[in-house]
């Protein structure tokens, strides 16, 4: 595998997460630094940082994405639309937008398609990609199956498992969430059509994750611990 996989593929694969509610301008703008020094994807912002964070990315091949509707997915579709618009205006070219997931849930599939479909159209216009983040904790196989059944018809660049929020309350009164599990990525690679790419969410954490969901199809995923990934691919041996 090391020898098939280089480390540039590696970070490639890297939005680099700084959607703490508590992160400061100046913890967003060191994981700036760190994703500019490992040459990642994007960094995953929240919509307010995006002009900031395209300035400080500026001469590095690292592309600003902006969370929109994030992280419940409850603002109207007009909201989403204008908080799209917004980002890209302001640097983003990325959009990781968050489905209506009780309309989903309650099977009002018009509405969770035509919100998605605003959106896309919206990035397609302005030259930005979509990913819609499904929130997977919360659904049934079969409204994740319904919803890449929806994005592939109207062709959104990527579905994605969750926000990293998306708690749920266990057993013992804990909140807590799965994230990208082996079910759900496999089930979301089988039900979207080839052109639609798929991007892991929550619960990635180490090289060894990574390089999993990568073998599960797909070619983006989120990550907090950037910095301790891709040092552990180097010491493997990866260039």
């Amino acid at each position: 595998m090391i020898n098939e996989v280089t480390l540039k593929d590696i970070a490639k694969m890297i939005d680099h997460s700084l959607l703490h509610p508590t992160m400061t301008d100046a913890e967003i703008l060191k994981g700036c630094e760190i994703a500019k020094q490992y040459d990642v994807a994007t960094v995953c912002v929240k919509p307010y940082a995006v002009k900031m964070c395209r300035e400080a990315l500026q001469g590095s091949d690292v592309k600003v994405c902006s969370v929109v509707g994030f992280p419940h997915g409850n603002n109207t579709t007009q909201i989403k639309v204008a908080e799209t618009e917004l980002a890209i205006h302001e640097g983003s070219t990325e959009i990781d937008m968050v489905i209506n997931i009780g309309k989903a849930m309650g099977s009002d599939w018009d509405y969770v398609s035509a919100d998605i479909d605003a959106v896309n159209q919206t990035c397609i216009r302005n030259g930005a990609i979509l990913k819609v983040i499904f929130e997977t904790d919360y659904l049934q196989d079969e409204h994740i199956i319904k919803l890449c059944e929806i994005c592939s018809h109207l062709k959104v660049a990527f579905v994605k498992t969750s926000s990293g929020y998306g708690f749920v309350k266990q057993p013992n009164g804990d909140y807590n969430y799965q994230g990208a599990t082996e079910h759900n990525l496999r089930l979301m690679r089988q039900h979207s059509t080839p052109e639609v790419q798929l991007k892991a969410a929550g619960g990635v954490r180490n090289l060894d994750q990574l390089l999993k969901v990568r073998e599960l199809g797909c070619t983006r995923s989120g990550a907090t611990a950037t910095e301790a990934m891709l040092e552990e691919a180097k010491k493997r041996g990866y260039q």
